[in-house]
């Protein structure tokens, strides 16, 4: 199904609901949810999923993995997606949280075939079994680290959300103690006590992530330098510490992808 929306075939009773919808570059979907569990897929360019306890950053070839039921907006940074919304009694190994995972060739071409299939698709032969494979494919997925926490309370939050938009470097714990009203000592305390990390490791990771849509258009010298880094060996470094793969991946994602702009 293309271009169809959710609402008017979510009564179907199809455990999978496979869905691409077309959207302009830059698009923004501002926070909604679904009575269904979302497998939001990214062919090509760069999603950012925000909840009200985090922020996903789902690179080109990946996708992520939204409950039943969670308020979400997703940023599309030059994205062509594919959508499965899954009934919440047919995956009750769904995790809880939001999830970055890998997709592997087998599953992107399942997922490529089930966007054509009509709403009222046959439960049997082909359509039935490839529904049926697809969630096997998808139990199988590791997570990927590509997410930082956000603080639940409001004044945390904000700040978390503030850097987000626009990380800086020189941002220092006593920067963000001093705009709380709290001693360094007890806002670290504080900090920790609900994202699990320190600021400074929080900052430096929300840093590592702005680069990965940043590196869709500029090189990773470029934006080793936006971001603050001593060198491009130092953000490479930092970068496949933390991510497992190293930033070049995603820059030469660029020069692979072709096609359109379609998502569900």
């Amino acid at each position: 199904m293309k271009n169809i929306p959710l609402d008017d075939v979510d009564h179907l009773d199809r455990a999978v609901l496979p869905i691409g919808t077309d959207y302009p570059a830059g698009r923004v979907l501002d926070w909604h949810a679904h009575r269904r569990a979302q497998f939001l897929y990214g062919a090509t360019g760069v999603m950012v999923v925000d909840t009200a306890d985090g922020t996903w950053t789902v690179p080109p070839e990946r996708a992520v993995l939204i409950p039943a039921a969670t308020p979400h907006r997703v940023r599309m940074l030059g994205v062509s997606t594919r959508s499965l919304y899954v009934e919440p009694g047919a995956v009750p190994w769904w995790p809880a949280r939001c999830t970055v995972v890998d997709v592997p060739p087998l599953l992107r071409e399942l997922l490529l075939a089930a966007v054509e299939f009509p709403a009222d698709y046959s439960l049997s032969g082909r359509e039935g079994a490839i529904a049926t494979l697809l969630l096997h494919e998808i139990a199988a997925r590791s997570p990927l680290p590509f997410h930082v926490g956000i603080p639940s309370s409001g004044d945390l939050a904000a700040l978390c959300r503030e850097y987000l938009a626009a990380p800086d470097a020189a941002v220092t714990n006593t920067d963000w103690a001093a705009r709380t009203a709290l001693s360094e000592r007890a806002f670290t305390r504080r900090f920790r006590a609900e994202t699990g990390e320190s600021p400074a490791v929080w900052r430096s990771r929300a840093r590592l992530l702005a680069a990965v849509p940043l590196l869709r258009t500029a090189s990773v010298s470029a934006v080793s330098g936006r971001l603050g880094y001593s060198s491009p060996a130092a953000f490479t470094a930092a970068f496949t510490r933390t991510f497992g793969m190293p930033p070049s991946r995603f820059a030469a994602a660029r020069a692979d992808v072709s096609g359109g702009c379609s998502r569900g």
